[in-house]
């Protein structure tokens, strides 16, 4: 077998999962990622930490050592090298392996390495998910669509905080622990989004007047958002998959060019 077979065989294997091979291998990429991410969460707690901190740090260097060479495999067999580095993957890829070099030199990048559950997302290519796409990108017109209308509604919440938290600091005042404007508009969001941490609390009667108002005005603005959107996501048309469109098993593009052999954003070998 010659280099350029061996070289084809490896792309057919890491970069495509219509292969026994191919699934096989992004499974197994899969479970690794899982793993490790798993390893990065029970090391931050503190009764596994102390018994099993070598066996973590072990782990984790092992799992970045295969990723690291997976990520440099994959290029090395790639037809369209730059494509894959600048790709969504490749990028994700890469982001997957720098923390824990950069933990090396920079103290407490060493958590980051939780940016490598990002690789989660090759599921939707491995099992076949990309049918998603298109109520994804429904999604996403939808959220474009509203995107005026709800940076209006954010800056007259905005505007009603700090016109809420002012009256609060002039009602209340120090000695209630309303020690100053911005402290009391930090009071006016926890209680408009009914989050009520309770670090603050008014106790003249005017003060608890005002914030009862702010919280049943709460209720009414936390749905703002979700009907803006729903109203634009109702009209907005579901695009129906055309046959003649291909879907990029790297990527997840849609390439609507049903002769095109190549993705045109990662270069890959389109099925």
């Amino acid at each position: 077998m010659t280099r350029e077979e061996r070289k084809k065989k490896l792309y057919i294997i890491i970069f495509e999962a219509n292969t026994p091979g191919g699934k096989a291998f992004d499974v197994g990429l899969l479970i690794a990622i899982f793993v490790s991410v798993g390893v990065v969460l029970l090391e931050s707690v503190d009764e596994f930490s102390q018994h099993y901190a070598d066996v973590f740090i072990l782990a984790e260097w092992i799992f970045t050592l295969v990723f690291t060479l997976e990520y440099f495999l994959r290029i090395f067999i790639s037809p369209h090298r730059r494509k894959y580095v600048f790709s969504f993957f490749g990028i994700i890829d890469l982001l997957s392996i720098m923390p824990a070099y950069l933990s090396l030199v920079f103290t407490g990048m060493h958590s980051l390495i939780i940016l490598r559950s990002f690789r989660l997302l090759r599921v939707f290519r491995i099992f076949k998910l990309v049918r998603f796409v298109g109520e994804a990108s429904q999604l996403r017109r939808a959220l474009s669509a509203s995107r005026p209308k709800i940076i209006v509604f954010l800056m007259a919440v905005g505007i009603i905080v700090v016109i809420m938290g002012t009256i609060m600091y002039l009602v209340e005042g120090p000695e209630n622990g309303f020690t100053s404007i911005p402290r009391s508009i930090y009071w006016a969001i926890v209680t408009l989004t009914t989050v009520g941490y309770g670090d603050i609390a008014p106790s003249t009667v005017l003060g608890q007047t005002l914030a009862s108002l702010i919280m049943i005005m709460g209720y009414g603005i936390i749905a703002v958002p979700t009907g803006i959107v729903t109203s634009e996501m109702a009209k907005t048309p579901v695009h129906a998959p055309d046959i003649s469109e291909k879907v990029c098993n790297n990527c997840n593009a849609v390439i609507r060019d049903k002769e095109a052999a190549f993705c045109k954003y990662c270069g890959t070998r389109l099925a």
